[in-house]
């Protein structure tokens, strides 16, 4: 009742003009969507030519990304269908901004582009960023490295790799959603950000991590969302390697 008596007040069925400027400024956006046999997953979407324009937005409630995950991603094909719910959120770690929006996809006419229609728009604080600046690096003289798949690994789970990795991030994207019989404004996938300083992710053991929830916006779009449907997808990312 709390949440509901300030919502809407922040939480829009469209975007304002600094939102969508924000969102095209950016050189990736996180994706949080389910795959064909309804698991959560998070994403990076980016140019694929390297150049930060990417994202466009025709109107205040579409967006249009030209762009598709990577080829073995568990949402390569998910993306390509409309109708399908969609959070994303762009970031800029320089400045500590983020924008979070959740809605559908819908068909696109143009191919390797992902359209989307918005059904929730809303900013976030700047706790918990780590701030950081990126840069691209010269493209590969193989004319052939565009063209070569990332090598996806599936295991049941994680690798010692994988685990130093966790233990030595400081950033983290999550991916959770709810949808139930009919229509409702609340329901759909949404993407969102965590961070702490190295360490605050602990390993348990390798089928468990702890992740403390700090205390952020106070909107429970992620523990909301986990109360009604508790499967979750994590991205970390390597900024050393990409």
């Amino acid at each position: 009742e709390t949440v509901d008596s300030y919502a809407p007040k922040v939480v829009r069925h469209y975007m304002p003009d600094q939102h969508r400027a924000f969102y095209s400024a950016q050189p990736f956006l996180v994706a949080a969507a389910r795959d064909e046999h309804g698991q959560m997953w998070s994403t990076f979407l980016t140019d694929p030519d390297g150049e930060n324009n990417f994202v466009t937005s025709p109107s205040p409630t579409t967006l249009s990304i030209r762009a598709q995950p990577s080829p073995g991603d568990a949402l390569e094909h998910t993306l390509r269908q409309p109708n399908v719910d969609l959070g994303l959120i762009g970031i800029e770690f320089a400045t500590k901004r983020r924008n979070r929006v959740n809605g559908r996809t819908i068909s696109s006419s143009y191919p390797n582009t992902i359209d989307f229609r918005v059904d929730q728009s809303f900013g976030n604080c700047p706790q918990y960023i780590t701030p950081r600046r990126w840069w691209r690096t010269a493209k590969s003289g193989d004319q052939n490295a565009a063209t070569k798949a990332p090598r996806s690994l599936k295991s049941s789970s994680l690798s010692e790799q994988q685990m130093r990795m966790i233990r030595n991030a400081d950033t983290l994207f999550l991916a959770t959603g709810f949808r139930g019989e009919g229509e409702d404004p609340r329901w759909g996938n949404d993407a969102s950000h965590r961070g702490g300083e190295k360490g605050f992710l602990r390993v348990k053991d390798a089928n468990t991590i702890l992740l403390p929830d700090y205390a952020g916006n106070n909107h429970y779009n992620t523990l909301g969302n986990l109360i009604m449907d508790n499967r979750i997808g994590i991205t970390i990312p390597s900024f050393s390697d990409g």
